[in-house]
């Protein structure tokens, strides 16, 4: 089990192209045996250091998985820039509106933009097909047991995906507020979802996150009137945590501040070229 985040590295990931129904397996966990048999994880483990006394010599196993993903991040981001490709990391707890406000995106924006979708998600190809039938480019990737996608998982799927030039590639990214912000995946943007359903502490209990990302988007506001959620709270909260941060309040169902989502969005793409 990984000693960081909890995910079992007995699983496999699953990246399946929605167009050919074929699907391809790999393990990206790693584990270190050592000689009394001993297994360690070192899954997402971050500059550590696991120390094991045997035979009273202390064997001291240093390893850098984030450094390694960032490596491979930086490769992705160069195909992304050789290519021209306009690439965003959308990141939320469960249910926050990811899949509903990227369908709503694709489908108004489709006249005007060429969007590719790799969707997260630890099982099923549910929200994979809801993005299918909007006529986009989409393939699924599967984590198991793994709570994010990396960029080892993105540089292998988009090989499946094989995005146009000149074109933007959404990543959506496995439910979860916390490993997400870890992991560069080569992109150009990190955008975390907030829903008004859940509490407008969420910059504050999940700092990280918040860091990360360069915009906050607040969905569900048709809700307002029925839940108790202070959004001024939540975005002085969200300041507080990162001062930089732009933030979006949307409504996929009613369309409400979606013309500023798009605004921006079309912008980032003019400004590659």
């Amino acid at each position: 089990m990984c000693v960081t985040c909890g995910c079992s590295d007995d699983g496999e990931t699953k990246i399946t192209n929605l167009e050919t129904g074929e699907a391809e397996y790999k393990h990206y966990h790693h584990t270190h045996a050592l000689p009394d048999g001993t297994v360690i994880t070192h899954s997402h483990i971050e500059a550590s250091q696991i120390h094991a006394k045997i035979h009273n010599t202390t064997i001291s196993l240093e390893q850098d998985i984030l450094a390694k993903n960032n490596l491979i991040a930086a490769q992705n981001r160069g195909w992304f820039k050789g290519r021209n490709i306009l690439t965003l990391n959308l990141m939320s707890s469960p249910g926050a509106g990811k899949t509903t406000l990227l369908t709503r995106t694709i489908n108004d924006l489709k006249h005007q933009l060429s969007i590719s979708v790799i969707e997260g998600d630890q099982e099923t190809t549910n929200d994979a097909k809801k993005i299918k039938e909007t006529g986009c480019k989409v393939i699924q990737i599967n984590t198991g047991t793994g709570c994010h996608l990396d960029a080892s998982m993105i540089d292998r799927g988009l090989q499946q995906l094989n995005p146009p030039l000149n074109s933007v590639v959404m990543i959506e990214n496995v439910g979860n507020l916390v490993c997400p912000a870890l992991f560069d995946l080569g992109e150009n943007a990190k955008v975390v979802i907030l829903s008004v359903t859940e509490g407008e502490d969420k910059p504050m209990k999940y700092p990280h996150m918040f860091r990360a990302s360069d915009i906050m988007i607040i969905t569900k506001i048709d809700l307002l009137p029925y839940v108790y959620f202070d959004v001024q709270k939540c975005i002085e909260y969200a300041k507080q945590v990162n001062p930089k941060i732009q933030i979006f309040q949307v409504s996929a169902t009613t369309a409400a501040g979606l013309e500023n989502w798009y605004a921006w969005l079309t912008e980032k793409v003019t400004n590659l070229s």
